[in-house]
């Protein structure tokens, strides 16, 4: 009988901004995260909530596969900019 090995978690977060007229095309990608559309101001506030996201993970010690969703939702609402 085989024992089944554990397997790797991965992470990535995932932006979309759904708000864009003008025809431009934004993608911004990094390890684990890809922003995707919006309006030039979308797509900065998303890109900005992302950084500030892997920066809290990284204060507390952690990575984004060893999160859960609840603590992640948690630290993404911090970093959203007001």
């Amino acid at each position: 009988m085989k024992k089944k090995k554990p397997r790797k978690r991965i992470g990535a977060i995932m932006g979309v901004g759904l708000d864009n007229d003008d025809g431009h095309k934004r993608i911004t990608t990094g390890e684990q995260f890809a922003i995707l559309g919006g309006t030039a101001e979308t797509h900065e506030r998303l890109t900005e909530t992302v950084v500030k996201t892997f920066e809290e993970l990284k204060q507390r010690g952690k990575k984004l596969q060893e999160v859960g969703p609840s603590e992640l939702g948690e630290i993404i609402d911090k970093s959203v900019p007001r």
